[in-house]
């Protein structure tokens, strides 16, 4: 194979850099919950958090299906379709402020939850597969970097919706760097989509498959794998979910998922409750400003460990039984659910989040490994598509149960510039009890650390 080609493959891991990297804002909802709420008071806790669910739940239902087009019409295609659907779902989402309460719920859940979820689905799988094919020298790297990608994009988009939404500054760890038009939530999800359109698509311009029997050069392939070292047969998607194995699996994987994502769609108002039941009513502007600005830094300081934990304890297990990494993950992340409601210094805060970040990003690194180590590595892309369903259910009943278990303890009026600069609004925000929602998912976490070492593999 000449240089010119083993040099072009870089390309397609900037190509999925790109891509991923704008996917991954799919985890900034919580910045557009409060403002959302001051355009529609009617809407209650549940309502609100529903685009976020469907959104996840989309999204892992389009993984499915995008892997299998993907095998047939290539990535370039797919991932450039991705990317138009998920930048049309938000351009029309910026239209939902036109109708009633009732009438702009479905409007974003159809838009922004439906048809970006299916875009988010359809680009996600190719980036990877793709990286998979050019890289067998370099496969745990460069997929690492790629599905890091997805953790980190909430880091750039989080505090751009801010600043976008508000009358606030850029800033990333409370370092202001510019200043962006305050256009209003309506507004943002317009520019999001325009933004997504152009990256996601742009990037799908670098993907494409290697040539036949492509092989870098000065590569020699080893002589035993996954398959040889696990002693497992190949299974068929139909033969895998005949197993209970897999069921299991699937279990630990939901409430690993259905934890992480619990806090990730709520990181916001989650803070604004935990400081504004300390503070007296009226809070002022600027007071109520701060603190959305803190709760945006917060999803960015997630990103970044739900990013590194991809490729953390992907190292790790490779020292370690993966069960035994999976294990010491749900761990850490029960306890720091249990904990996460007396943890309401902004420190101790950013820790508790970053924990559960940490691990809900290894658990998306660790499980397509662990499939193949189950389940043999010939059908891997359907049968971690069948997997990765867990993610979906995980994202639909995480901010599910964070919305359902919430007790409203208090409420409190604070002064707002938004939605129009200069012009000072007195909003009610209802201050929120989810420790509940934080004991059940903390619990099945622990619960899925005793379950995972004792899982066996199916002998076929």
């Amino acid at each position: 194979m000449n240089e010119r080609i083993t040099m072009n493959r870089w390309w397609v891991v900037v190509g999925a850099l790109i891509i991923q990297i704008s996917l991954g804002a799919v985890y900034i909802w919580s910045v557009f919950q409060t403002p959302l709420l001051e355009e529609f008071p009617s809407w209650t806790e549940t309502q609100v958090t529903l685009p976020a669910q469907i959104v996840l739940a989309a999204f892992a239902v389009a993984v499915i299906f995008g892997g299998r087009i993907q095998d047939k019409l290539g990535p370039r295609l797919v991932a450039t379709g991705g990317g138009l659907i998920l930048g049309a779902g938000l351009i029309l989402a910026r239209f939902a402020g036109e109708f009633e309460p009732t009438t702009a719920l479905i409007w974003l859940i159809l838009t922004y939850a439906v048809m970006g979820g299916i875009g988010i689905g359809a680009a996600y799988v190719c980036p990877i597969a793709t990286c998979v094919k050019w890289f067998p020298d370099k496969r745990g790297l460069v997929t690492g970097l790629a599905v890091a990608g997805f953790g980190a994009g909430a880091f750039f988009f989080a505090p751009l919706a801010q600043s976008l939404v508000c009358d606030d500054p850029y800033q990333l760890f409370n370092l202001s760097l510019f200043y962006m038009p305050n256009v209003g939530v309506f507004n943002t999800f317009f520019i999001l989509g325009i933004i997504f359109l152009i990256c996601v698509t742009g990037g799908a311009q670098l993907l494409r498959n290697p040539p036949e029997g492509y092989s870098p050069e000065g590569w020699i392939p080893p002589q035993t794998g996954t398959q040889a070292e696990t002693n497992q047969a190949d299974y068929t998607p139909t033969e895998m979910l005949k197993t209970p194995a897999f069921w299991l699996l699937w279990l630990t994987y939901f409430a690993g998922c259905a934890a992480g994502l619990q806090v990730i769609m709520k990181i916001s108002p989650i803070w604004q409750s935990f400081m504004l039941e300390t503070m007296s009513s009226p809070v002022s502007a600027d007071a109520f400003h701060s603190i959305s600005a803190a709760g945006a830094v917060a999803i960015s300081v997630l990103a970044i460990f739900n990013s590194a934990g991809r490729i953390f304890w992907g190292k790790i297990s490779d020292s370690l039984d993966r069960r035994t990494t999976l294990a010491i993950m749900f761990v850490l992340c029960g306890v720091a659910m249990l904990a996460l409601d007396w943890m309401r210094a902004y420190p101790l805060y950013l820790t508790a989040i970053s924990i559960v970040g940490l691990c809900f990003g290894g658990y998306l690194a660790l499980y397509p490994a662990v499939t193949a180590d189950f389940f043999g590595t010939k059908n891997i892309g359907a049968n971690y598509g069948w997997m990765f369903t867990a993610y979906g259910v995980g994202g639909l009943v995480g901010p599910y149960l964070a919305a359902r278990f919430m007790r409203i303890v208090d409420e409190v009026t604070y002064f707002t510039r938004c939605p129009m600069e200069g012009v000072m609004l007195d909003k009610v925000f209802a201050i929120g009890d989810y420790r509940v929602a934080f004991f059940v998912a903390g619990i099945a976490c622990l619960i899925s650390a005793l379950l995972i070492i004792r899982i066996k593999p199916h002998k076929k």
